[in-house]
């Protein structure tokens, strides 16, 4: 902190007392000379007045500062920088933190605000950085006020996400201030928690609860009433003993299926805010799920052909979840595109550039196809064109929600091309390497968004 902070009031002389008054015992001794030459006012009274008055202006201490000082010290204060202690205290907090000085000028970050909001400069306006409106509203709230505020927000891009900030006002100690003045906050400490995981682990418990309650309710309805049937009428009837235990054993596959999608779907969620860092090969992962679906293909009497490039094809993203999506594509061609006797399996290498196009996976079938109503909800949650070859299938519903999750935190698009009679075709765009680094350095309201 500057040492004029620090420093007292010095104990002010009669002759400084005299000196700063000295306008007004001028002017009180014109208004005695006018007196006594034109109205006739003796003298020695009117030489006793002023030499009193001039007693009170030397002797008689006066409050040191105006309000119109006092407002002038407390705007050369708010032009320093937080001191070192404050700055130390705030890298020590695990969350992102901004100081800012009530003009919204940005003064301090922490470390963690510079891992999570990039390059922040002090001396930026805090706009820059938080581009929320409820937050700068906010803030303005707490310059004038100068009560603490604590607010909650919604950014829904790239990914939803959830935050909450405190904001406090923090006052520099000011050894003059007259406390029956009001003064406003020097500087604003900013404090950002990111809710999102909470709120997912909030979401996805109650999802899990209702989805799993309507999906479960039919499997385990049919086990309930073959149970009961072997207990009695089928007692002793070994051919039908055989055939009901066969399709409880269906029945419980198709549960245990059902609970590993909704919560590979759930983990998928809660990382939906994550971005992917490692690179990987598109190829290999087109190829490796190719080659692990093949024995499902003989057994269909389908066959899966492939087109890939001669080159490395190299995307943003984690490879288990990429491979998630190749099998749930391909398995479905497989399953719903029968008719075709084959399925093609194409990887289109990359252009290059920010803004020519990225890689694509796509998988075509030549099945039935999907009529035009169907196709924008196919990656709702639990939704089937058709229910009851869906589950002939053992189809779960989720395998298309699956994938667009998970094509939403690589910041990817799945577009889908289905001709009634002709089959269907999807293809999922990744975007370049040098178009995914272009929006990671600008803020998130400017980003360019894969949906």
């Amino acid at each position: 902190m500057p040492e004029e902070q620090n420093e007292q009031i010095k104990p002010v002389s009669p002759l400084t007392r005299f000196r700063e008054a000295r306008w007004l015992l001028v002017a009180a001794a014109a208004l005695g000379t006018a007196a006594v030459a034109g109205y006739e006012v003796p003298a020695g009274p009117a030489i006793g007045g002023w030499v009193f008055l001039a007693l009170i202006a030397a002797f008689v201490p006066r409050r040191p500062r105006s309000r119109i000082l006092q407002v002038a010290k407390q705007s050369g204060m708010r032009r320093m920088w937080p001191g070192t202690g404050m700055k130390l205290t705030v890298d020590a907090l695990p969350a992102p933190c901004f100081i800012a000085d009530s003009r919204g000028i940005t003064r301090y970050v922490n470390r963690a605000a510079g891992a999570v909001y990039g390059s922040v400069k002090p001396g930026d306006p805090l706009s820059f950085s938080l581009r929320a409106p409820s937050l700068l509203e906010a803030f303005d709230r707490v310059c004038t006020a100068g009560a603490s505020e604590k607010i909650t927000w919604v950014e829904k891009v790239p990914t939803e996400a959830y935050f909450e900030a405190s904001l406090s006002p923090i006052y520099m100690p000011v050894p003059t201030a007259d406390t029956r003045l009001p003064r406003l906050p020097d500087f604003v400490l900013v404090v950002i928690s990111d809710l999102t995981e909470q709120r997912r682990l909030e979401r996805m418990r109650t999802d899990f609860v209702a989805n799993a309650s309507h999906e479960l309710r039919t499997p385990l309805a049919s086990l309930a009433g073959f149970i009961e049937t072997l207990q009695g009428p089928a007692r002793e009837d070994p051919e039908a003993r055989d055939r009901f235990l066969q399709i409880m054993f269906e029945q419980a596959g198709r549960m245990r299926r059902l609970i590993d999608d909704i919560l590979s779907l759930s983990r998928i969620e809660l990382k939906a805010h994550v971005k992917p860092a490692n690179k990987v090969d598109l190829v290999e992962i087109a190829r490796h799920t190719s080659d692990a679906l093949a024995p499902l293909a003989r057994e269909l009497g389908m066959e899966i052909k492939t087109h890939f490039p001669d080159v490395e094809t190299m995307v943003v993203g984690d490879r288990d979840e990429l491979i998630q999506v190749a099998e749930n594509l391909v398995e479905n061609a497989l399953k719903y595109g029968s008719n075709g006797k084959h399925i093609d399996v194409t990887v289109t290498a990359s252009q290059g550039g920010p803004n020519s196009p990225g890689a694509m996976l796509s998988v075509r079938d030549y099945g039935e196809g999907i009529a035009e109503e169907h196709v924008p909800r196919l990656t709702e949650r639990f939704y089937r064109v058709d229910v009851d070859s869906s589950r002939a299938l053992k189809g779960t519903g989720l395998g298309l929600a699956i994938v667009k999750h998970i094509l939403t935190r690589h910041r990817s698009r799945l577009e889908i091309d289905s001709t009634v009679g002709k089959g269907s075709e999807f293809r999922v765009r990744f975007p370049s390497a040098d178009a995914m680094a272009l929006a990671d350095g600008v803020p998130s309201s400017e980003r360019i968004e894969y949906d």
